[in-house]
């Protein structure tokens, strides 16, 4: 941040764009899936995720593995930020 401060204050025009267009820019998907992941609905899709890792991770030799929690914890946080996503984009 230092280096980038001193970049501006030398008046290099280039660098200054550039520096400026990092700060303006952010990705608000996010913010917006960690508030989703504090659903109530996402909450418990997160917690069967952990509990089958538990119990995965728990065992030596196994097949299970915990693809189907992760995805329907995915598709729940996905659907949460797909309805507030688009109200913030511009």
């Amino acid at each position: 941040m230092v280096f980038e401060e001193k970049m501006i204050m030398n008046g290099e025009p280039e660098d200054v764009r550039r520096f400026e267009m990092l700060i303006c820019t952010f990705d608000p998907i996010e913010t917006m899936r960690q508030k989703c992941e504090e659903a109530e609905h996402c909450v418990h899709t997160r917690e069967r995720l952990e509990e089958c890792e538990t119990r995965v991770g728990s065992r030596s030799a196994t097949m299970e593995d915990c693809t189907e929690e992760l995805f329907d914890f995915l598709h729940a946080r996905d659907h949460c930020v797909a309805h507030k996503l688009f109200h913030s984009v511009k």
